[in-house]
C-alpha cells in the first residue's frame, strides 16, 4: 500500500517535469499570460481537461499539472487532486483552466460552483486560487476574476 503511493508522488513529479523545461519560472502577470499558456497545453483538446498551474510568490510557474481528463463537455474535478501539487511543489498560489472543446467561452454553473469550491478549500490550505481561465480552440478565454466571479 505504502509503494503505490510513492509511486503515485513520482508519477506526478515526472508529468510536472515534462512541462517544467519550457515553462519553468514563467511569469503570470495576469489573465492573457495564463490563457496563453493555457491555450498552447489544452486548447485544441477534443475533451474538458482541467489544468493546474502552481505559483511561487512571485507568480512564477513553478509546475504545471493536468489534474482531469473529461468528457466533451465535463470535467469532475476533486480539490484533493488540484491542490495535491500545488502542496507537493509549495505553491503560494496556482491558477486553473479548462478547455470548452465546443467553443463557448462562457462559465457553466458547474464551473462556478468548482471554482467557489476550490477558493474555500485554498483559504483553508493557505494557497490562493488566483483566477480559472476557460479556453476555447479559437483561442477565446475567459478570465472568472476579470468576469467578477472570483
Amino acid at each position: 500500500m505504502f509503494l503505490d503511493t510513492v509511486l503515485e508522488v513520482v508519477r506526478i513529479k515526472q508529468e510536472i517535469r515534462e512541462v517544467d523545461s519550457e515553462y519553468a519560472l514563467f511569469p503570470i502577470a495576469g489573465p492573457n499570460e495564463a490563457h496563453m499558456v493555457s491555450h498552447r497545453l489544452i486548447g485544441d483538446e477534443d475533451r474538458e481537461v482541467f489544468l493546474v498551474m502552481c505559483l511561487n510568490t512571485q507568480n512564477r510557474i513553478t509546475a504545471i499539472h493536468r489534474c482531469h481528463v473529461g468528457s466533451l463537455n465535463a470535467s469532475l474535478i476533486s480539490p484533493r487532486e488540484v491542490f495535491k501539487s500545488a502542496i507537493l511543489n509549495n505553491s503560494s498560489s496556482i491558477i486553473v483552466s479548462h478547455n470548452h472543446p465546443a467553443n463557448s467561452k462562457q462559465p457553466s454553473t458547474e464551473d462556478l460552483e468548482v471554482t467557489k469550491r476550490l477558493q474555500e478549500c485554498g483559504r483553508v490550505l493557505d494557497i490562493e486560487v488566483l483566477d480559472h481561465i476557460i479556453v476555447t480552440p479559437d483561442g477565446k478565454f475567459t478570465s472568472l476574476r476579470e468576469e467578477g466571479y472570483m
